[in-house]
């Protein structure tokens, strides 16, 4: 396995990854990415593929200047999104794709990273623990239609 830097905005293995986590309009992912792509001291992207070329997953972080719950610097790396594929599942793909994106924030002049995940989404809980994240807080967000 390797993991190298998205920065190729029609890259298939990623958009297919994405498709795989976020399902929708591809013309959004592929507008969303080449956004990503136009600024890469802000945007982080890597694609852990297999020694054959197969896209097994992929990570998105972003700098966060604004406040993030938890945290205490500015500015701090944000898990935007983290997906392997089921095949390629506990063979140490996550803690790889992490590991880039741990490198990629201290290169920007990160010392923090975050992320969040659902509630009911234990298994993210459990993920997270396993990479070395530690819990700060439970929120419940609230609305209100004017």
């Amino acid at each position: 396995m390797s993991v190298i830097q998205a920065c190729i905005a029609d890259d298939v293995g990623w958009l297919q990854l994405r498709q795989a986590l976020w399902p929708g309009d591809e013309s959004d992912q592929l507008r969303e990415m080449r956004a990503f792509c136009a600024e890469p001291r802000r945007y982080g992207n890597f694609i852990a593929r297999s020694a054959g070329g197969e896209p097994q997953g992929f990570v998105e972080v972003a700098l966060r200047r604004d406040h993030v719950n938890g945290t205490d610097s500015s500015p701090v790396a944000f898990l935007e999104g983290l997906y392997v594929a089921p095949a390629h599942r506990r063979h140490g793909v996550a803690r790889a794709l992490v590991a880039c994106t741990e490198q990629w924030a201290r290169e920007q002049g990160c010392s923090e990273f975050a992320s969040d995940a659902l509630l009911q989404n234990t298994a993210s809980h459990a993920m997270h623990g396993a990479l070395g994240f530690d819990e700060t807080e439970r929120v419940v967000y609230f609305r209100k239609r004017l």
